[in-house]
């Protein structure tokens, strides 16, 4: 049997990313979203996941590329003198790892995060990270603390196969090649302390390697390669005009990805493959 989560991130992120991830859960294979809890666009996300209540929303937690929740006074601090995160992932992740004196304050916000998101009344359903932070070390040290406190039981487990990406699309090896390995590494160490805790994870994530060009023609091949058991896939669907999506990604191909995700074509090949949708719940959604 072949089960297949479809995950929309950055859900709150903006407008243009709100209504990008609601058509392609009311028109498409979407079954779940990540939440952005200090999005610009968070009180739409919440009022749109409230108004469809079949869309199950995890939190995904940001720790760059946004701006903090909790307060973070002091040197070092996290952020900056507006609350923003540092822009550079290679810079936020060497942060967190050597300046010790932050780790308090990274347990803050991600705590934080956490509380702001269940504020809400919302189910938190799993937990993952932009860019996927929640894998850097001393995060996910701090989320198996947090995890059994809040009753979260889902985590993305961020890892590709990266022989199979390259069969299906040949651009950016040697950055494929690296974050492969990286996050190959990085499942490899978070995997025994989840499977202790009895916290579900997926058996792959797609989406990595080709993160905002997962496009019809590309989703068409990789869904000829799934596995066996529970996969993810996950996107970022988005409609313009809209500046937040162009300031932060502005390669993704925020449509395209949409296209796919309410594609005929697509929903079609995943009936003839007899691949089951579902959510991190178990729930099963139809090919809409």
């Amino acid at each position: 049997m072949k089960e297949l989560i479809i995950n929309a991130d950055d859900f709150g992120l903006s407008r243009g990313a709100n209504l990008g991830i609601i058509r392609a859960w009311q028109e498409g294979i979407l079954t779940s979203a990540s939440l952005m809890v200090g999005g610009l666009a968070f009180d739409e996300a919440v009022s749109l996941a409230k108004a469809n209540p079949g869309l199950q929303v995890g939190l995904h937690l940001t720790l760059l590329q946004g701006r903090a929740v909790a307060k973070h006074p002091g040197f070092p601090t996290l952020v900056d003198r507006e609350g923003n995160f540092t822009n550079d992932p290679v810079m936020a992740g060497m942060r967190y790892f050597f300046l010790k004196p932050l780790r308090k304050q990274l347990a803050g916000e991600i705590e934080a995060q956490i509380e702001k998101f269940l504020a809400t009344g919302l189910p938190l359903s799993h937990i993952d990270g932009h860019l996927n932070i929640h894998m850097h070390p001393v995060v996910f040290d701090i989320l198996l603390q947090l995890m059994p406190r809040y009753g979260i039981t889902s985590f993305r487990l961020s890892r590709e196969r990266f022989f199979d990406n390259i069969v299906l699309d040949r651009q950016r090896m040697l950055g494929k090649a690296a974050d492969a390995f990286i996050f190959a590494s990085l499942a490899k160490r978070c995997r025994p302390e989840l499977e202790m805790r009895k916290v579900s994870f997926a058996g792959e994530v797609k989406g990595l390697l080709n993160s905002g060009c997962m496009t019809e023609p590309y989703l068409l091949k990789a869904l000829e390669r799934l596995r066996p058991g529970l996969s993810e896939i996950y996107f970022h669907p988005g409609c313009y005009p809209c500046d937040e999506l162009k300031k932060w990604m502005p390669d993704y191909l925020h449509e395209g990805e949409l296209a796919a995700l309410t594609s005929q074509v697509v929903k079609e090949k995943l009936m003839s493959l007899g691949v089951i949708l579902r959510n991190y719940r178990g729930e099963k959604k139809a090919y809409a």
